[in-house]
């Protein structure tokens, strides 16, 4: 099991899809998750729900640049609470850009205790110190209130409504590495 960032409250861990599909099931069967994530989201068995863990996996080997999605897990009680990811947004025709999103995505029983905001927070700040990326997107359906408020807490500024990604529209949120991390980086690259 590698643990990849953790937190006061949770472990930002791989997905193990042995042992994890069931709650990852749990989580991707709601459709109260489900709603702003789209219909493609929705998983119908936990063998399914394991599949799509193994594939994952696969792709985050695959692209081998730190990215991708990982289990959010609460230290306390070592439920997987919900998904955290970092990785390059789509085109409208699911091809890469050059463009680099956070995202969340957490089981209701987990909606408002900070755990997207904080899982959030860690992730900018693997993205922006090990990864160098000066700017990190998060793009969020017009009517996810609550996904739109986290961005807030994130820092994140609000940069309008966007159809570049995903081939919806979307409200995009960009966050700019910290000064330090821009002065770094330049020093690395000269």
């Amino acid at each position: 099991m590698t643990n990849l960032l953790e937190t006061e409250r949770l472990l930002i861990r791989s997905w193990i899809p042995e042992s994890d599909a069931e709650q990852a099931f749990a989580i991707y069967s709601d459709p109260e998750v489900t709603h702003f994530l789209g219909k493609s989201s929705r998983v119908t068995s936990i063998e399914s729900q394991r599949q799509r863990l193994i594939e994952g996996i696969e792709r985050m080997h695959q692209r081998n640049n730190g990215t991708g999605a990982w289990a959010i897990v609460e230290k306390e009680s070592t439920t997987i609470v919900g998904t955290i990811l970092l990785k390059q947004l789509p085109d409208k025709d699911g091809l890469p850009t050059q463009d680099y999103e956070v995202g969340w995505h957490l089981r209701r029983a987990s909606w408002g205790k900070g755990y997207a905001t904080e899982a959030g927070r860690v992730m900018l700040n693997y993205g922006f110190s090990v990864l160098n990326l000066p700017v990190i997107y998060a793009v969020v359906k017009p009517e996810n209130h609550a996904s739109i408020r986290v961005t807030e807490r994130l820092g994140m500024k609000p940069i309008g409504r966007t159809n570049k990604y995903y081939g919806i529209e979307l409200l995009l949120f960009q966050l700019d590495a910290p000064e330090e991390w821009r002065e770094n980086r330049k020093a690395v690259l000269e």
